[in-house]
């Protein structure tokens, strides 16, 4: 309770009469100090972000909301509001970069959540081609011998036929189970192996699509901005949202081993509680959750 009644009094009061104070000491705003003295990276951009998001003036609060193609524009608009010369090249570039990311960040959401609405249709040709391909990755030395296969469940679908499988999560779901598989072969083979033990053993497809249900989630409230605006100093692309799709599957095979659950029908217990520990790590200003990091010597 206390924290939210300080929460408060400080975005309505407190906050005005220290960037009063601040700027009457260093005679410099806000977003002066904040791009002029922080080094690059998630840091920064969710502080621009903050700033401009409580802005009383109507450009700073836009420039949040604003297209690749406007940030150019917007860079000007705001150094004109906030009175600051278009020769403070630092200023503007670093103000680039940060609404890159920021805007960036809005339209990478809006990719993967279009790819999710998209349904699996066994009548698309590419669809099936995608699907055709997963078996082949994680199967080499096995034939499929049938479209409509009991095979289907050797890689951890629930049937027959996988389409019913990626109602939840659409193309998505494949096409991040297609990403790991083409990118990171030999893992994915070993993980599927590991995914067949008798006794910790899980349905590698199901729980792959379940992974891309917790990327998303992570990605859609926001969790997923300090990871991208330390990994790519300008706009994320879908290639960092597989990226880290990628850090889920080989992290959670870890964990889940580790953790050794009595069974399967704990799966959701043990889900949320690898959830939250990836939650905790994205709280840290300096992450970045990608498989290349992670396996590293």
């Amino acid at each position: 309770m206390w924290a939210h009644v300080w929460r408060f009094l400080y975005s309505h009061y407190f906050r005005f009469w220290l960037k009063w104070l601040l700027r009457l000491l260093t005679g410099k705003c806000e977003l002066q100090r904040l791009l002029g003295g922080a080094e690059p990276g998630a840091r920064r951009t969710l502080s621009v972000e903050h700033s401009l998001e409580s802005s009383k003036n109507k450009v700073l609060r836009n420039a949040v909301h604003i297209e690749e193609a406007e940030v150019e524009k917007c860079v000007r608009d705001v150094m004109k509001a906030k009175k600051i010369g278009q020769k403070d090249t630092r200023f503007k570039t670093n103000l680039h970069i940060s609404l890159l990311q920021i805007s960036g960040y809005k339209k990478l959401y809006l990719d993967v959540e279009n790819l999710r609405k998209v349904p699996y249709d066994s009548e698309n040709e590419e669809h099936e081609e995608q699907l055709i391909e997963l078996w082949n990755l994680l199967m080499p030395h096995e034939n499929l011998k049938a479209r409509i296969s009991k095979q289907w469940c050797d890689i951890g679908f629930q049937g027959d036929d996988p389409k019913t499988d990626f109602r939840g999560m659409g193309l998505l779901g494949l096409v991040n189970l297609v990403y790991f598989s083409k990118h990171y072969t030999s893992e994915a083979r070993q993980i599927l192996s590991r995914s067949n033990h008798p006794k910790l053993g899980y349905s590698y497809a199901i729980v792959g699509i379940n992974l891309t249900e917790m990327a998303y989630s992570l990605l859609k409230n926001g969790a997923l901005k300090g990871h991208l605006y330390n990994m790519v100093s300008g706009l994320p692309q879908m290639e960092h949202f597989h990226q880290f799709y990628c850090y889920l599957v080989y992290e959670f095979d870890k964990f889940w081993f580790e953790e050794e659950p009595e069974s399967i029908m704990h799966f959701n217990q043990y889900r949320e509680k690898f959830h939250e520990k990836i939650k905790g790590l994205l709280l840290d200003y300096r992450v970045v959750l990608t498989l290349q990091d992670t396996k590293k010597p």
